[in-house]
C-alpha cells in the first residue's frame, strides 16, 4: 500500500493570497508592536493586529493578516516571528 504524500504548504497556496499569522506570546504591551514590526519588514502595509489575552492573562494571541506574495515570505515571517524573545508559538 503506497502512502500518499501530504501536500506541502506551497502547493496549497496560490500567491498573492491572504495569510493570517497567529502569534502567542507573553502578555506584554510591546508584543503586538514587535509582531507588526517584523511583518512590516517583509510585507509593508497598514496593519491593525487583533490582540486577545488568555484567560489568566499570562499570554496574548496576536493575529495579523497579510497579503502574502511568496512561500519564501511566509516561511521567513514564521521564522522571524518565532525569534521574538517574548513569543512562544506562531500558528
Amino acid at each position: 500500500m503506497q502512502q500518499q504524500e501530504q501536500p506541502k504548504l506551497k502547493d496549497l497556496l496560490e500567491f498573492p493570497c491572504k495569510f493570517t499569522y497567529k502569534v502567542m506570546g507573553y502578555n506584554k504591551p510591546e508584543l503586538a508592536d514587535l509582531v507588526v514590526e517584523v511583518i512590516q519588514r517583509h510585507a509593508p502595509g497598514d496593519y491593525t493586529p487583533n490582540v486577545k489575552p488568555s484567560g489568566k492573562g499570562t499570554y496574548s494571541a496576536v493575529s495579523v493578516s497579510i497579503t502574502a506574495t511568496s512561500i519564501e515570505q511566509v516561511e521567513t515571517l514564521y521564522k522571524e516571528l518565532g525569534e521574538i524573545d517574548i513569543v512562544r508559538v506562531v500558528l
